[in-house]
């Protein structure tokens, strides 16, 4: 299964997210079957009885199998609880890969996911990069992300657990209705997997080839950071390059916004971000206000470095490219 990732892996530095669930359950046999190097990571939301045990699973596996197991517990969050565990969670891993030097970040993703999503955001009104969301490799600032299972459907990943009599845990809030995703994997895409798996994996081979191609219409010219400078070969580009920065940098724009950056030349996105177009140049930092030297206002302005840009420059001291 995982052949087409070997060359990522082997020799790496790698970091597994592990929940003891059947996908990373599948994800964790299958790095030792192929003699890949891993550690695992763990997070305890602490909203389950069955998670202590899931973090005493993870333990005694890594222990079996002569691995680093990182763990934390996660706050209680009493709203919006799928999106803070997300952002909680990556703050996590990220942390590891910083203080460890991992170079790759693995999920176990699989097909189901891709589809759960592709509805969920299709339903919202989204362009092709919002549809796809979940790409099998992804560069990050300080690390890859791959999620080598996107073309492999659940129940492919659960036969192989039963049919080597891997250990994995069912996590029954998987099945809780107030979850939006839940609702979306019962009643669409796991009935939608199990009957057109073919087509759905071919599907999303195409869209990622269709996305490779309506990126070729503008270039990332310049990061550093959190900075990106973006060179459009065609204004018309402007809302998609936005779209796969921000999405990059952790944020996912609305339909109302990615109208306002179709419209507007300078603006910021949800207080957070700031979007400025100079010349056939798209500039995309976090929103910061903070006092600047004259003289440094003066070089932006002969540099012709957007003033809302200008900020967070000056506050992180990078170098005016």
């Amino acid at each position: 299964m995982l052949n087409r990732y070997k060359h990522l892996l082997k020799n790496k530095k790698n970091l597994l997210a592990f929940s003891a669930g059947v996908d990373s359950s599948a994800l964790f046999f299958l790095l030792l079957e192929n003699n890949i190097p891993f550690d695992i990571a763990i997070v305890d939301y602490n909203i389950r009885a069955q998670s202590k045990e899931e973090v005493s699973h993870a333990k005694a596996l890594a222990a079996q199998y002569h691995l680093n197991c990182h763990t934390t517990q996660a706050p209680k969050f009493e709203s919006h609880f799928e999106a803070k565990a997300r952002t909680f969670r990556y703050t996590f891993f990220e942390s590891l890969i910083a203080k460890e030097g991992y170079d790759n970040l693995l999920t176990a993703h699989q097909l189901n996911d891709q589809l759960e999503w592709f509805l969920m955001r299709l339903s919202k009104g989204a362009g092709v990069s919002e549809l796809l969301g979940l790409e099998p490799v992804s560069k990050r600032e300080n690390y890859t992300l791959v999620r080598p299972l996107l073309s492999y459907a659940k129940e492919e990943l659960l036969s192989y657990l039963k049919t080597n009599n891997f250990p994995y845990f069912v996590d029954e809030s998987n099945h809780d209705k107030k979850y939006e995703r839940n609702c979306f994997r019962e009643q669409f895409s796991d009935a939608l997997v199990s009957k057109y798996k073919e087509g759905i994996t071919r599907s999303f081979e195409y869209l990622r080839r269709d996305k490779a191609s309506l990126e070729r219409e503008f270039e990332t010219l310049y990061t550093e950071k959190s900075l990106v400078i973006i060179t459009l070969y065609r204004r018309s580009s402007k809302v998609k390059a936005a779209d796969i920065a921000l999405k990059r940098l952790g944020y996912l724009l609305s339909a109302s916004q990615r109208n306002e950056i179709e419209k507007e030349h300078s603006l910021v996105i949800g207080g957070k971000w700031a979007v400025e177009l100079q010349d056939n140049l798209l500039y995309i930092a976090p929103y910061v206000t903070t006092q600047m030297p004259k003289k440094f206002k003066e070089v932006c302005r002969i540099n012709k470095i957007p003033s809302k840009i200008r900020p967070y420059i000056y506050q992180e001291k990078i170098d005016i490219p």
